[in-house]
């Protein structure tokens, strides 16, 4: 009986770990293969169609490029602004999606005469790269734009403006030795740590009767064996608490992808100044959409703080 009980704990264990395997690999393709929004995405919301298009028409702007520190080739659209500011603002998206898409904020800036850069992360876009990074390599690349800038414009200030991933990328690259001349960061609806992140998301799935410690397990391995990085490590909570750079936390009270109390505990570990923004009735990233009255009141506001 006792062989008989041991060779069918192994074939449940087996079948568990098969199982966990193939669940990871749909969730490798479902959440790191990069992808990008279609026109018929970005013409469902007229606010995210009317900004594409203006963006597309402006005649102030150039296709940029640098090389990543492990040798990739990364794209960003530089929109020069009407004024010739030394102000930047670096507009970084979120999943799904590439430069183009932060064209809603592109123009925001713009009108108020500053220049804005529009990275395509890796993998996005027209920059190289096989997989999302969710902020680990980002990070790096986010530096490297940073210091693109300074050698076109020794008299550039920068404020970096994240949505999503793009705010975790936000956050994790003010958790490095930044120059001076970053003088502030908005971090709008950013998660905590990837790894939470993925465990949020895979409890909202059908398919999750599998341990979610044994996915995360099995998922953290292939993210390492394929992509190079630990998602263990993709964490803006211990890079906030290493900031120096002023930001702003923003989130939507509705958020049904990154729960909002990701965004107050983002705020509480921070060591740098900061400002807490919590939009009502504002679904993920849709915060400068229901209430752009208050959310540009409070980019102003830390603007005027920093001397931006």
């Amino acid at each position: 009986m006792s062989k008989k009980r041991n060779f069918v704990l192994l074939g449940l264990l087996s079948a568990a770990v098969g199982g966990s395997y193939a669940l990871t690999s749909y969730l490798y393709d479902l959440s790191l293969v990069p992808k990008k929004k279609t026109e018929e995405d970005i013409n469902s919301d007229p606010d995210d169609a009317k900004a594409v298009k203006w963006l597309r028409e402006y005649d102030k702007k150039e296709d940029a490029y640098i090389k990543s520190l492990d040798e990739l080739s990364l794209h960003a659209t530089l929109l020069n602004a009407e004024t010739g500011s030394h102000k930047y603002a670096i507009c970084i998206h979120g999943v799904k999606s590439d430069g183009e898409y932060m064209a809603y904020y592109a123009k925001h800036y713009i009108d108020n005469g500053i220049n804005v850069l529009l990275p395509d992360n890796r993998g996005f876009g027209k920059s190289e790269g096989n997989y999302t990074g969710y902020g680990y390599f980002d990070r790096l690349d986010i530096m490297e734009w940073i210091y693109f800038i300074l050698r076109r414009d020794k008299d550039a200030k920068i404020m970096l403006h994240g949505t999503s991933m793009g705010a975790a990328i936000t956050l994790m690259t003010t958790g490095e030795h930044l120059p001076d001349q970053v003088v502030m960061a908005v971090s709008d609806s950013s998660y905590t740590s990837l790894k939470e992140e993925f465990a949020d998301v895979y409890k909202t799935l059908k398919l999750s009767v599998i341990p979610s410690m044994l996915v995360l397990l099995i998922m953290r391995a292939i993210v390492l064996f394929r992509c190079g990085y630990d998602i263990d490590k993709v964490n803006c909570l211990n890079a906030v608490s290493r900031s120096k750079t002023p930001t702003l936390f923003i989130h939507g009270d509705e958020d049904r992808l990154i729960d909002p109390q990701m965004c107050a505990r983002l705020y509480e570990a921070c060591s740098a100044p900061k400002q807490y923004c919590l939009i009502l009735g504002a679904d993920h990233v849709k915060g400068a959409y229901v209430d752009s009255d208050k959310y540009w009141k409070k980019v102003h506001s830390l603007m005027e703080k920093t001397g931006f």
